[in-house]
């Protein structure tokens, strides 16, 4: 058995230095290495030894420091992808926290919600509070897409506050590639920000 853990152990510790610093991960993310129960023995012990951190009951990272600010948080959003890919579901940031993500606000909210095709719940990581609410299948068409991104940001501004230095803000941060991409998933836009979409979309070309 010890013989077994130790070859697990070098396998783990090799697949999280690969998945690199400020990754997040769970325990079935190992499952190729060995079983459920030799995979949580090896990440206890090498969050005892300090190489990973436990951010809350199955949920892990490989750290990052910074020179000045120390051992940093990892983003929501690397936490949430972690928790859907642990539990086969899909999520798309929502609300403040997308308008963020774009910087189109500087609000950091203090609940970050992301829209789901799994059940609805909240979850607290670290100083992390995530939401995650269920929602269609069609505001889910999008999930982990530029548009889809960029509808739950906009969604989140109103009409009235997409403002011409935010549409200039949009034109300098988004990939060109990317921004022509726009034009295939429109139809699934709200009426009113299609118009910018396609702003957005034309003029990459």
């Amino acid at each position: 058995m010890g013989k077994q853990l130790k070859s697990i152990d070098s396998q783990i510790l090799e697949a999280i230095h690969v998945r690199g610093q400020g990754s997040v991960f769970v325990p079935t993310d190992f499952l190729d290495f060995g079983s459920r129960e030799a995979i949580d023995v090896v990440l206890h012990r090498l969050a005892r030894k300090g190489i990973i951190r436990r951010l809350g009951r199955g949920v892990y990272d490989f750290p990052k420091k910074h020179p000045a600010l120390g051992w940093l948080q990892p983003p929501p959003e690397k936490i949430a992808e972690a928790l859907a890919g642990r539990d086969y579901t899909r999520v798309q940031p929502a609300g403040a926290y997308a308008a963020n993500i774009l910087g189109l606000s500087e609000q950091v909210p203090a609940k970050v919600v992301f829209l789901t095709d799994g059940p609805s719940r909240t979850v607290k990581i670290g100083l992390t509070t995530i939401q995650f609410r269920r929602t269609t299948a069609k505001n889910m068409a999008l999930a982990g897409q530029l548009s889809g991104l960029l509808i739950q940001a906009l969604r989140e501004l109103g009409k009235e506050n997409v403002t011409t230095e935010r549409l200039e803000h949009l034109k300098r941060i988004l990939p060109i590639d990317k921004r022509q991409e726009l034009l295939k998933d429109i139809r699934l836009a709200p009426e009113w920000m299609r118009p910018i979409l396609r702003q957005l979309a034309e003029e990459a070309v």
